[in-house]
């Protein structure tokens, strides 16, 4: 599974911003502030909701710290899903938030 640092994903949505980036922080969590190009699909229903998810390209997984977004990666990745963890989540972001 690939790892990325949020400074490479906010250089990657600078040059694409319909980049495919899921957030899987509670809902509370993303109301608080998140990544405007973001989609929040909370771990907690994450099994229920992988379906729904576009395998046509990349998968970009964020959460607070990052140990989320890497089980949620590794599930994604177990599954034959192209996916890249966003290393140190929402703590290391500099970037604007919505």
């Amino acid at each position: 599974m690939k790892t990325i640092s949020t400074t490479e994903l906010e250089t990657l949505l600078q040059s694409d911003e319909t980049l495919n980036l899921i957030d899987v922080r509670e809902t509370d969590e993303f109301s608080g502030g998140h990544i405007k190009q973001a989609k929040n699909v909370p771990l907690s229903e994450f099994g229920a909701k992988v379906d729904d998810l576009d395998r046509s390209k990349p998968i970009y997984v964020i959460c607070a710290a990052g140990g989320r977004s890497m089980n949620a990666s590794a599930y994604l990745d177990s599954l034959g899903f192209n996916v890249v963890n966003v290393d140190g989540g929402m703590m290391s972001w500099t970037g604007e938030t919505v």
